[in-house]
């Protein structure tokens, strides 16, 4: 023992002041093989020079040049001797266990060092654990422990990694000199405190950025509503007017309706610009009619364009059927050839892939252009002018009752409004309040004007609805007499004629149609509330590919009392579907 302490007393002539141990390349680690510290930290704090491992035995001090052999994971580091100017440092036996060490407390910049020699002084233990870092404080006990608080946080690791080591001051053999330490994480409340404001500040920190984030992704505040004026009242009435502040000036009435702006003083103004707001029905109705108009013209256009690459695929199929055909295949080169075949099979299958869309079309309107629409029987034709022209009438009808009761409702409304004036001011007169016997004057002519004119209105409306309903008698007349008319052609037919004049009826002609015939009813009958046009289409498309969607449409329209068209939907909802009738016309006949 003796000799070895020679050797390493020896040897610490030759190194530098600075321990050894600081200069090693193993990352201390914990009682399960944890590592303690990060890799970063590690190549920080205990990279040596040139990458390089110090020597392990102390005999082999003077070779400076050792390469670092890789380790396996299950063995344990070997640590070296330490020598200091007042002690050295003995690891202990390799085979004994790791010292245990407490779990980290957080924050944790305090170690608590145990096993201390007697004469220990705050110099040597300055001394030994100087290396590790800056220590901010040293406090001794009487018992051979102290604390050490340092000044960041890895250098407690570092300290740690002294746990074990039998500390030998000078070169005495005495108990009072020599000492097994301990070293383990201490909970100390100064570092408990400052971690707990440095996790307050991240925290602080944190919120600011989310709030920050936050308010960046908040939408922008609207713009301030102006308060309800006379001035402000007669600008928002002229906005209401103008088509581009119209959306603007509706919202600033809302704003000021749901303050409670609206009283007996200002409720005639209001009413003025609600009555301007209301103007703008019409112009809304014009653009939507303008807009379907311009929707019709694109599908027309995209028909046409529809047809258009139709028959370019037809002009490039003929262009490769006459090229694939033997007087000409044979001048072509192999190659040639290769690619011709590699170009008609793609065109082929772009038309295979697209072509039910533009056959679709090219159907319509081949049956469109038919011989059985063009010899149409003429009572239906008669039928079909008798009905176009009482549903045209109908509608122009119902539009004059729908803008009669508009006005009606309005000039009630001013006559009530009237009403209220005349009773405000007789009970104004009646408190003693003196006013004109003019203005009461023509409040009593205003008022007597208005239900004038509300009566010639009602007279008006009442006529309308007159004439409303005897164009529905004449047109449930003209019904009556195009079936009598349809019974009596059929009936006085020879049998050989009636076959020809039951294509042109009402009647089934073949198993085809009524077969058509029972899958639409069943389809529509599943579909209490009817379904479109294009909807019941793509239905029968998957029973029957050649089956087009004008064929359908004639199919219905020919047996009223079966298929009905209705109209559903608001606004820009609104579409046609079709609905079966078929029990109800059963259940009335």
């Amino acid at each position: 023992m003796a000799s070895v302490a020679s050797s390493a007393t020896d040897g610490s002539h030759q190194t530098s002041e600075r321990p050894a141990w600081t200069n090693l390349t193993v990352v201390p680690l914990g009682v399960g093989g944890q590592q303690l510290l990060s890799d970063s930290m590690c190549i920080q704090r205990f990279e040596s020079p040139l990458d390089l491992m110090a020597p392990v035995n102390p005999i082999m001090t003077r070779v400076n040049l050792v390469p670092a052999l890789p380790m396996p994971p299950d063995v344990q580091p070997a640590k070296e001797i330490i020598h200091c100017k007042s002690c050295t440092l003995f690891p202990q036996n390799p085979n004994l266990p790791p010292p245990s060490i407490r779990e980290r407390p957080p924050g944790c910049r305090t170690v608590f060092v145990g096993g201390l020699p007697e004469n220990a002084t705050d110099d040597i233990i300055r001394e030994v654990f100087s290396p590790c870092g800056e220590i901010i404080a040293i406090r001794k006990s009487k018992k051979n422990f102290c604390h050490i608080r340092f000044s960041e946080q890895f250098m407690v690791d570092k300290a740690i990694y002294l746990s074990g080591y039998r500390m030998r001051i000078g070169s005495s053999t005495d108990k009072k000199d020599s000492g097994k330490i301990h070293v383990d994480f201490a909970q100390a409340r100064d570092d408990l405190y400052e971690w707990e404001c440095q996790q307050r500040l991240l925290a602080r920190e944190e919120r600011h950025r989310r709030t920050l984030w936050e308010d960046c992704l908040k939408p922008p505040s609207p713009a301030p509503v102006v308060h309800f004026s006379e001035h402000e009242a007669a600008m928002l009435a002229e906005g209401l007017k103008d088509n581009h502040k119209f959306s603007q000036a509706t919202a600033v009435l809302l704003t000021w309706m749901d303050r409670g702006e609206v009283n007996r003083r200002t409720a005639n103004q209001f009413y003025s610009m609600i009555q301007s707001a209301n103007g703008h029905v019409r112009r809304l109705m014009s653009e939507k009619a303008q807009h379907e108009e311009e929707m019709e013209r694109a599908k027309e256009a995209f028909k046409c364009a529809l047809v258009a690459i139709l028959t370019q695929f037809e002009q490039i199929s003929a262009v490769f059927a006459a090229a694939c055909r033997q007087k000409a295949w044979d001048h072509f080169s192999k190659a040639q050839r290769k690619n011709l075949d590699i170009w008609r099979k793609q065109c082929e299958e772009l038309m295979k892939v697209h072509g039910d869309e533009i056959m679709g079309f090219r159907h319509e309107e081949e049956m469109e252009m038919s011989d059985e629409d063009s010899d149409e029987s003429p009572c239906k034709k008669m039928r079909c002018e008798d009905n176009g022209a009482c549903d045209q009438r109908e509608a122009c009808l119902r539009e004059e009752n729908v803008s009669l009761r508009w006005q009606l409702e309005a000039y009630v409304k001013e006559a009530e409004l009237a009403q209220k004036e005349v009773c405000r001011e007789d009970n104004n007169n009646a408190v003693g309040w003196n006013l004109p016997d003019t203005s009461l004057q023509l409040l009593q002519q205003s008022v007597v004007s208005v239900q004038q004119q509300l009566h010639r209105l009602q007279e008006q409306l009442a006529s309308k609805e007159a004439e409303l309903e005897q164009a529905r008698e004449e047109h449930h007349f003209l019904e009556g007499e195009v079936l009598s008319l349809q019974d009596k052609g059929v009936s006085g037919c020879p049998p050989s004629t009636y076959l020809s004049m039951g294509r042109r009826s009402n009647v089934v002609l073949s198993e085809k149609e009524a077969l058509l015939l029972g899958v639409i009813s069943t389809f529509l009958h599943v579909h209490p509330f009817g379904a479109n046009l294009e909807y019941l289409w793509s239905y029968m498309q998957r029973l029957d590919s050649k089956v087009s969607a004008g064929q359908l449409e004639r199919l219905m329209v020919r047996l009223p009392l079966m298929f009905r068209q209705e109209l559903s939907g608001v606004g820009a909802t609104l579409e046609k579907r079709w609905k079966f009738c078929g029990f109800d016309s059963l259940t009335s006949g």
